[in-house]
């Protein structure tokens, strides 16, 4: 049986999207491939929806990252398991 990890609160982040709204930059490091992307709808039933696009993503400096975009107010976030 395996132990949830807590995730650290997200952080904002600075992005550069390609054509097709995936990463191209995160933080001014190329973002060397997509290794897999997927999105998130949750609290539709609150006054407080949750809608989020994740992309994990490999950077040119060997780093695996993950990031969304909060798909409402259109901000870019980091996220890291604790």
């Amino acid at each position: 049986m395996s132990a949830a990890r807590r995730l650290s609160p997200p952080r904002p982040v600075r992005v550069e999207k390609g054509p097709e709204g995936a990463p191209e930059t995160v933080s001014g490091e190329a973002v060397e491939a997509v290794l897999e992307d997927w999105v998130v709808e949750d609290r539709w039933w609150t006054g407080r929806p949750l809608r989020r696009r994740y992309f994990e993503v490999l950077l040119a400096d060997g780093r695996d990252a993950v990031v969304f975009i909060d798909l409402t107010s259109g901000c870019w976030f980091a996220q890291r398991s604790a």
